[in-house]
This record gives structure tokens, sequence and C-alpha cells, in this order.
């Protein structure tokens, strides 16, 4: 399970304490603040806090003041004159804090995005529970031939039991050989009275990158964006992916109009060089072209004709 029975009475409990304030809220995101939203097989995304919202975005482009001086649609035109034209900075006002249980080979990838603060769970100073990740069958891929970082066809039959049990059997291994060098058992007791254990900060690195780490992640609208321009994408690593699926689905519930432009303007959009921008022209004009005429290498040809819908 995703949560001790404990950590959900501590957010039934916060969950319980409604406080009144003044700041503006999300009505649709306060319905699942403090939730744990399911990730993969033990892992789960939790909004703790958040500043700000859609008005606050326009506030801060118009360098005004109060609420409602405008109306929706405008606002609306505004936002999304702001996404289309990359002008960052009012999306910088707002600010979400995530709580993540997340295997650790996931987060030594999501770290890379170096616009958030951060603060882990440390292995030196307290036990990880014995959670590790498990793909399911329909996940566990061959590596791909033709691309260094992807999948490439399903695993089946025997060779896909011998690899999920070989994944299972390290997991549990390791952490009886981690527990067994803490000589920690359950509850902290010792194992064995007449030894000592090894120091929390060294056992830890026998562990492998599938057991589940936790931390807290703070950013700004514009930084959350952008990672979620990157790994909710459908070229993503799946299980980095289905956290950033999730918090599209926060996104959505803060910043509604800042979540639509946001989907218009860069996830379903794209970008063009400027040899593609004259390609594309030359296309409209009716002239036939060809990758070997366009100017642009096989991969980019490949990516043009992949936006535009076409055949390579």
């Amino acid at each position: 399970m995703p949560l001790s029975s404990d950590q959900q009475a501590e957010i039934d409990q916060a969950r319980a304490g409604a406080q009144p304030t003044l700041r503006p809220v999300a009505p649709a995101l306060e319905e699942i603040l403090y939730q744990a939203l399911p990730v993969l097989d033990h892992g789960f995304v939790r909004v703790v806090d958040y500043m700000g919202d859609d008005a606050a975005v326009v506030q801060a482009a118009r360098v005004s003041y109060g609420r409602g001086t405008k109306k929706v649609s405008e606002d609306r035109g505004l936002i999304n004159y702001l996404m289309r034209h990359r002008h960052t900075t009012p999306f910088e006002m707002c600010e979400i804090k995530y709580h993540v249980k997340l295997p650790i080979f996931v987060a030594r990838q999501w770290i890379r995005h170096r616009t958030a603060n951060v603060n882990e769970y440390s292995a030196r100073y307290s036990i990880l529970d014995n959670e590790f990740y498990l793909p399911r069958p329909e996940h566990l891929a061959a590596q791909s031939a033709n691309n260094r970082q992807g999948r490439d066809q399903v695993l089946t039959g025997k060779e896909a039991e011998r690899v999920f049990g070989l994944l299972k059997k390290d997991a549990e291994l390791v952490y009886e050989h981690y527990l067994e060098m803490l000589n920690e058992g359950e509850g902290g007791a010792p194992l064995d009275p007449e030894r000592s254990g090894l120091a929390r900060e060294l056992a830890r690195m026998n562990l492998s990158l599938g057991f589940y780490t936790q931390w807290y992640w703070k950013t700004n609208l514009h930084n959350l964006m952008h990672f979620l321009s990157l790994r909710a994408d459908a070229h993503a690593q799946y299980e980095i992916r289905v956290y950033a699926e999730t918090m599209l689905d926060t996104l959505k519930r803060w910043c509604p109009i800042s979540h639509d432009a946001f989907v218009e303007y860069r996830m379903g959009g794209t970008h063009l060089s400027k040899t593609g921008l004259a390609i594309v022209k030359r296309m409209l004009a009716g002239e036939k072209v060809d990758q070997k005429s366009s100017g642009l290498s096989a991969r980019e040809w490949r990516e043009l004709m992949a936006a535009l819908g076409q055949e390579a």
C-alpha cells in the first residue's frame, strides 16, 4: 500500500483542520489537498501547499492589484498570449509543493530538473521500507536496437517470468542483507544483541535503484510546466511519465486557464526550426519536398513529418 495507517490518519487530521484564509484558493485543488494520489505499485503524489492561481499570473502580467478587474475571457486571452509568446515571468509568481514517493531510479532522472527546492528522505538517519518497484508485465520490454534510451517489444512467456523473478528475488535478497548489516529487525530491535550493526549510511549502498524513496519538491508554475512538457511527453520513460501525468491533473485543478494554454501551445503544439518553417511554406506553395532537397538531416526530416502527420 502507498500509505500506512498512521500516514493516512495524519492526512485525515490535516484535511479535517481547515482554516479560514484571505488568500486566493483553488477550490478544485483544495478537494485533493494532502491526499495521496497513487502512482505505480507503491508510489504517490501529494499536493501539500500552493500559492497563487491564474489570477496571480494575470496580476503579475498587468502589474495591477485586486481580483476580478477583467472578464475571465480577457484573462484567458492574456494567459494564452503569455504562453504563446513565451513570456515566462508571470508564471513564476505561482508556487506549488509536492510530497512524492518514487523509485530511486526515477528520482535520479527527476533530479536533473534543477529548478526546484528538494528535500529527500535520508537513509543515513532512517531505515528504508521494504518497498521496491516491480514493473507490470506489459512494461517488461527489451532494449531498443535503435534508441539507447528506449524500449522495444514486450517480453513474454518464460523470458518475462524469468526477468520478473530475478527482479523480485534480487530485491528481496538485498533488503534481507540490508537488515542483516544494520542488525535491526522489526521495531528496531537488534537481530543479534552480541554484535553492532553497520552504519546506516554504509548499509544503504547495497540497496538497488528499484527501492522507494520520498521527497518534498517545491517549484513555480513555469518550471512545473517545463518539467511536464518533457516528462508527460509520450517519449518519456513510462515510470516517470505516470508521475508527470498525475501532476498534470493537479495543474488543471490549480490553474485551469494556464493548464489549457499549456496543453494547447506546449503539449499539443510543435516548434519549427527556421529551415523547417521554410519547408512548410514551400509545401504550402505546392512544391514537392523530400528529405534530400529539404536541407534537414534524416532524423530532423522524420521529426518534421511526424509533427505534420505526414509519411517520412
